[in-house]
Parts: structure tokens; C-alpha cells; sequence
């Protein structure tokens, strides 16, 4: 009987550059940008009119000391929505941009071990091409499935990518947006500090790639500060028309106040705001002082209904007793 298989695709694609530069490397192959010098382009960075055709070069190295055979594709790029981290499209899904703009010499290449091979491609940018950055990659998929035991397998194919930072000419419009923004929080029965969770949402609105910065601040009554601080899980890099979800946690929130949240955001020539707030009061206290509350206006009511019976009565044996003298008259 034939195994059912969950493939997986690893892809490992290289990391902006710092110093000194490297291609994408998951140790047993590389994929990087031809260049004069060795590792001296990491990554594409190209320039286009609408309209424009450019051709350029990507090797690929094979680490190993046995043939490995790829499958060569270009792909557009994407934040992932969990952590914003730079990711790219499967072969098999719709590419828009330099997934669908980008054509390879060869799709499929073997490279013998310790060997290197290059591949020529075009990029044909449309004349209709919106302008501004259209992030990509040039991968490399080693088409092998590594199998798994069980009834359901799960198979693991690799790919490492270069990336490709295309910018078409035009006018160039950073933006930000922050929206829904929410505070979820854990608080204590009695006394001492709770625990708040702060999500909001981080798009990239405008046509360029920006690398932003986050900052959580909260305010008590009469403009207390709270919590001041820079966040932590902001992606490097918002790629155009991305989005992603982010949590903060705020450890130590106020037992008692009004607490005014604000998530502010900031990259190059763009900037954006949201807000929220909620009150913290302890839980058990609260439900006491109304319990509290309760019992005094129950037995205020009673005493209430018990003054007016007593004076009913005394109104009526004073009826009774005047009508009697009244009959002796």
C-alpha cells in the first residue's frame, strides 16, 4: 500500500545584508546573485522603468559531494501573517509580480558536487506595472521528498532563495495604518498587579518596502504614565500591501485606574496611531461592595414595608376609636 504523504516545503532565503555578506546557504546548497566578486551581492536589488526587460545571473552551489538536482522557479514575496517574517510563494500558486514577471534560462538544473552552476534570467516588467517595490526570489527546490513512518507521512522538501528587490520608477508613497486594536487581560481576585495582552494589526499601505518600529505606551488618570516601551515582534521589513498581527504583553498593569493605551508606529516618511482603554478593578473587592450595596437596600426596603404596615394598623384603630365616640354623640 502507498503512504499518503504531507509534503512540506523548508525554505531558507537570504537575510538582509550585514557584514560580511552571505548568499542563502542551508549547507548544502546556495543560491546567490553572479557578481564580480565573490558574495558581493546576497541578494537582487534592481531598478526598472515600466516597461523595461533586464536580464541578470543566479548561481547555485551545490555543498555536497553528490549530484543534487533542483527545480528552479521565481516567486513573489510575502510577510508571514503569525511573526511578518519575509516568506515567498510555492510554484504552484498565482504570482503577480516578479513571480510572474521573472523567466528562467533552465527550470530544472543537476549540479554535480562541489560544483556550481549558473542560470540566466529575464525579468519583463509590464508597461502597466504599478510603481514602487515588488519583492521576490529566484529559489532553488530540491524536488526530493525525505519521508516520515506512520500512516501519515509527513515529507520535507527543501529550498533556499535569493531574494529580489525589484523597484519600478514612479512616485514612491510610504504608509502605515495600525487598526484593531484590542486588549485582552487577566486580573487578580483580590489585590496585586495583573496581566494585559495588546494585538493590533501593522499594514503596510503604500508601495514601498518599509522597515518599521512600534512603540506601547499607556497612561493612568491625570496622565500618569503606565507603560512606556519600545516593541519587540516588529517585523525588519514590510513588504507593500502586508499585513501582520502582533501581540504585546504588559506585565504589572494597575490594580486599580484607567488605563489608556496607545500603539504607535513609525517607519520612513510614514507614521500611524491606534488607541484603546480599559479600567482595572480588583474583581473580589468589587463584588463585595456590591453585595455590600445589595443587603443594605434589601433590608432598608424591608424596614421600609414594616414602618408603613405598623402605621396602617395605628391609622385604623384610630378610625375605629373615633367612629365609636362619634356614635355615642
Amino acid at each position: 500500500m502507498r503512504k499518503a504523504y504531507v509534503v512540506v516545503v523548508s525554505l531558507l532565503l537570504a537575510v538582509l545584508p550585514v557584514v560580511p555578506a552571505r548568499a542563502a546557504d542551508n549547507g548544502s546548497w546556495s543560491v546567490y546573485p553572479v557578481a564580480a566578486r565573490a558574495a558581493a551581492r546576497p541578494y537582487f536589488y534592481l531598478s526598472a522603468d515600466p516597461g523595461q526587460t533586464l536580464t541578470d545571473k543566479v548561481a547555485v552551489q551545490n555543498r555536497t559531494g553528490e549530484p543534487l538536482t533542483f527545480r528552479l522557479y521565481a516567486a513573489d514575496a510575502y510577510n508571514t501573517p503569525r511573526d511578518g517574517g519575509f516568506a515567498v510563494r510555492t510554484a504552484d500558486e498565482t504570482m503577480r509580480g516578479v513571480g510572474a514577471w521573472a523567466r528562467l534560462a533552465r527550470s530544472r538544473i543537476t549540479v554535480p558536487g562541489h560544483r556550481t552552476v549558473t542560470v540566466p534570467f529575464t525579468l519583463r516588467v509590464p508597461a502597466g506595472a504599478e510603481p514602487g517595490d515588488h519583492p521576490g526570489a529566484i529559489v532553488a527546490l530540491d524536488e526530493r521528498v525525505a519521508p516520515g513512518g506512520g500512516k501519515l507521512a509527513l515529507g520535507i522538501r527543501r529550498a533556499v532563495g535569493a531574494r529580489v528587490y525589484l523597484r519600478v520608477s514612479g512616485p514612491a508613497l510610504p504608509a502605515l495604518a495600525v487598526s484593531r486594536l484590542s486588549v485582552g487581560r487577566h486580573r487578580p481576585l483580590l489585590f496585586g498587579t495583573g496581566t494585559a495582552t495588546v494585538s493590533y494589526t501593522l499594514r503596510n499601505t503604500g508601495n514601498v518596502t518599509l522597515r518599521p518600529s512600534a512603540q506601547l505606551t499607556a497612561r493612568g488618570l491625570f496622565g500618569r504614565t503606565l507603560l512606556e516601551r519600545r516593541a519587540a515582534r516588529v517585523p525588519a521589513e514590510l513588504l507593500p500591501g502586508q499585513s501582520v498581527r502582533l501581540t504585546e504583553t504588559w506585565r504589572g498593569t494597575p490594580v486599580l485606574d484607567r488605563a489608556a493605551i496607545t500603539v504607535s508606529a513609525r517607519a520612513q516618511g510614514a507614521s500611524a496611531s491606534a488607541g484603546a482603554s480599559f479600567y482595572a478593578v480588583p474583581w473580589l473587592p468589587l463584588v463585595v461592595l456590591v453585595l455590600v450595596v445589595v443587603a443594605v437596600v434589601i433590608v432598608w426596603r424591608m424596614r421600609s414595608r414594616s414602618g408603613e404596615g405598623t402605621a396602617t394598623w395605628r391609622d385604623r384603630r384610630f378610625a375605629v376609636r373615633r367612629g365609636l365616640r362619634d356614635q355615642g354623640q
